[in-house]
């Protein structure tokens, strides 16, 4: 369809900030940059879309697509090309007015600009790096910027995005190559990952040049691993996305979509180093400058994050999970978001969702994945090939404790940190604070509750002085069921006595209902 160039901004800003969505990726700055004399605004390391800071301004950024306009006909994408639906464009023009009006209303903290493909992939990238250009430098525009590298744009387009933009993100979209030719025949393998290694070897440079250490005191040994120059010694080769020399392969969705990347098991078969962890900070590093003077440019300060859909295509959470462990170990990825598949367009290859997205299964993938990254779990800790997905009742911590009842209970004044960490209803503070304040005196379980442990799950799990909270039983079925609470017990049966049912995705249990009760809890008391 052609573009309507007679709309009004107003009515260009209502169609293309719909449009932009479905795009979850852009919730963390990330970035400090303080204002500057001559500029406006600056940039919050705690800054988060829709959120608050810990001074109680509102963060929210100006989250818009250029353009809804696209070559592709991604078969799950409500601006495939093959949709009648109006098509409209901002100019670079338009784009700086609405940003710059917005900030000054206090409106917004930043900008987050995405696109479909207007023309080529060349095209659109110069759009966007025009975009940004007159932003930061004829209207001297400070403030927090999210950009999209679009797959097959030149690098030189991409390398300029990124000295202009404080975070860039390309969307994976779908775990595997399967998926991507199934729903999107446009889109490629080495399209999505060749400007990932591009910003990741951009970003291992300004490291570099600011004297930061690439395993930044949290890191996974990412120097030996891609090389001290950050230039050359990749497991994706730079022309065919082929494995390395010497380095392995694992399952057959690792070959299919990322050869050569994988969970802790591929990384010890490649002879990387295990990771250094320091728990309650991510395990994965954090590749990125962060706090920025402003004095000169940087390189994507902010790093680089990515996206896959939930339940667009068949793969199960283990899959789903191995990969966003291989993103974090080998493109210094700062987040992997999940976004539950919304069935905005009839097409014969795409599920039918009767019980509406799939939001219960993203939430339990972004527990998982916090679990990965602050927590000290693999991904094949917490799942694997023969229990491939997450039970939806279950948050996966209590999943994964359940599995493992042979480490539990716990006696919260002698065990570990690292073992601490791993209890349900422990978070990073809590654990922090029972290390703390056990130097002095013995805790009991008033203590631990007024630390803010979570006693509700925590109480199966640990003793105090040798004692529990209850006289409790150390049996699967028991404590699952009293985790999931009565009535959601009734509603399935429970097999042999060691271990219980775990459930399809689709099984007729009241997800709704029982997800007002199950689906949030605090990040720090997993």
């Amino acid at each position: 369809m052609l573009i309507q160039e007679n709309l009004s901004i107003q009515e260009k800003l209502r169609i293309l900030t719909d449009a932009a969505k479905y795009d979850v990726s852009c919730t963390s700055s990330g970035v400090g940059r303080k204002g500057k004399k001559g500029s406006l605004g600056s940039a919050s390391e705690a800054g988060i879309c829709h959120s608050f800071t810990a001074d109680g301004r509102c963060i929210s950024l100006l989250k818009i697509l250029f353009t809804n306009q696209c070559i592709y006909d991604c078969k799950y994408c409500i601006n495939r090309c093959s949709n009648d639906t109006l098509r409209t464009s901002f100019t670079p023009e338009e784009v700086c007015r609405l940003t710059m009006e917005f900030y000054r209303r206090n409106y917004i903290e930043g900008l987050f600009l995405s696109s479909g493909i207007l023309h080529s992939a060349d095209h659109t990238m110069e759009l966007l790096c025009q975009t940004l250009w007159m932003l930061r430098k004829q209207h001297r525009f400070n403030g927090y910027i999210h950009v999209k590298a679009i797959p097959g744009a030149d690098p030189s387009l991409i390398e300029a995005a990124g000295f202009l933009a404080d975070r860039m993100s390309v969307n994976l979209e779908l775990p595997t190559a399967e998926g991507l030719k199934n729903l999107a025949p446009g889109k490629t393998r080495d399209k999505i990952v060749k400007p990932m290694k591009q910003i990741q070897r951009g970003i291992i440079r300004q490291m570099e040049r600011e004297g930061i250490p690439l395993d930044a005191g949290e890191g996974t040994g990412y120097r030996q691993r891609i090389g001290a120059g950050g230039s050359s010694q990749f497991f994706l080769s730079k022309s065919h996305g082929e494995p390395e020399s010497g380095m392995a392969t694992s399952s057959a969705f690792h070959q299919d979509f990322l050869p050569g990347l994988s969970s802790g098991i591929l990384r010890e078969a490649a002879g990387a180093p295990s990771p250094r962890q320091r728990l309650g900070r991510s395990r994965y590093g954090n590749y990125g400058i962060r706090r920025v003077s402003g004095h000169h440019e940087t390189f994507v300060p902010a790093g680089q994050s990515t996206q896959m859909i939930v339940g667009a295509t068949p793969e199960s959470d283990y899959q789903m999970l191995a990969v966003a462990e291989a993103l974090y170990q080998n493109f210094g990825m700062k987040r992997v978001f999940y976004s539950a598949y919304v069935p905005v367009n009839q097409d014969s290859s795409l599920p039918m969702l009767s019980g509406g997205p799939p939001l219960l299964r993203e939430h339990r993938l972004y527990q998982a994945d916090w679990l990965m990254r602050y927590y000290g779990f693999d991904a094949d800790e917490l799942l694997s090939e023969e229990r491939p997905n997450f039970n939806l009742f279950l948050d996966p911590k209590c999943d994964w404790a359940l599995q493992h009842l042979e480490r539990f209970p716990v006696e919260v004044n002698q065990a570990d940190y690292e073992t601490l960490l791993r209890v349900p209803g422990l978070g990073i503070r809590s654990v922090q604070r029972i290390i703390a304040a056990r130097k002095t005196a013995y805790l009991d379980f008033c203590d631990l509750k007024k630390m803010g442990v979570v006693l509700k799950r925590a109480q199966y799990f640990i003793t105090c002085r040798g004692k529990m909270l209850y006289p409790i039983p150390i049996d699967q079925d028991f404590i699952a069921g009293n985790l999931m609470g009565e009535e959601k017990r009734k509603e399935f049966q429970i097999g042999k006595k060691d271990s219980y049912r775990q459930l399809s995705l689709f099984d007729d249990m009241h997800l709704e209902a029982a997800g007002k009760e199950d689906v949030l809890y605090g990040d720090l008391h997993l």
